[in-house]
């Protein structure tokens, strides 16, 4: 029988996870992860494999734990209210730990080494792949008259995405979330509506 682990691989996780959140990946180093985590390097690379495979399980938890309002957003009324929770929700979120603010995410996509390209395409990819959602999600609100026919679903979706990005880079460097909400609501002042009754309501 294999060795049991001596640590709680669920605490582990959430004490890497807050580490890559504050310093970045390429920030981060062995040193960091073990003082975090409580853990020695030989016992961590049995559980999670190396830093690169640690990482991709920490983005994962931190999909499902933190930014569960995404998918949540895409199942409201109108199109306006999808745009306007993702926002005002990032705002929140990037500003709610004072030691870790910004958005782990968009802090690894930024520009890094060569060893951390395979980290920043994820991330991009992952990023792409949410822009897909979003614009379907548009698409629909066009078809119902949330939006006019007029809208262009692809720019709206990398519009949202584009003021999310930067809420996340301005909440790294210090802006209050009330500026934040407050940048968000101006984003959203321009937000097209279509016909329905729906749209106008919202």
């Amino acid at each position: 029988m294999g060795r049991k682990r001596e640590f709680d691989m669920d605490k582990a996780l959430d004490a890497a996870l807050c580490v890559f959140w504050r310093k970045g990946y390429e920030g981060v180093s062995y040193t960091d992860l073990t003082q975090a985590t409580g853990v020695e390097r030989p016992a961590l690379y049995s559980a999670f494999g190396n830093k690169e495979a640690l990482f991709h399980q920490v983005l994962e938890r931190y999909y499902e734990h933190y930014l569960d309002f995404i998918p949540a957003a895409l199942e409201l009324p109108t199109s306006r209210e999808v745009a306007a929770h993702i926002l005002l929700s990032a705002a929140e979120l990037n500003t709610r730990y004072p030691d870790r603010k910004g958005c782990l995410g968009v802090h690894g996509a930024l520009a890094g080494s060569d060893d951390a390209e395979p980290i920043r395409r994820a991330l991009i990819d992952a990023r792409a792949d949410g822009e897909v959602s979003l614009r379907n999600r548009f698409e629909q609100a066009k078809q119902e008259g949330d939006l006019p026919e007029t809208a262009n679903c692809a720019a709206l979706a990398a519009f949202v995405l584009t003021v999310l990005h930067g809420i996340a880079v301005q909440a790294k460097a210090g802006f209050s979330r009330d500026m934040l909400e407050a940048v968000a609501e101006q984003a959203l002042s321009t937000w097209p509506t279509g016909n329905s009754t729906l749209s106008r309501s919202s």
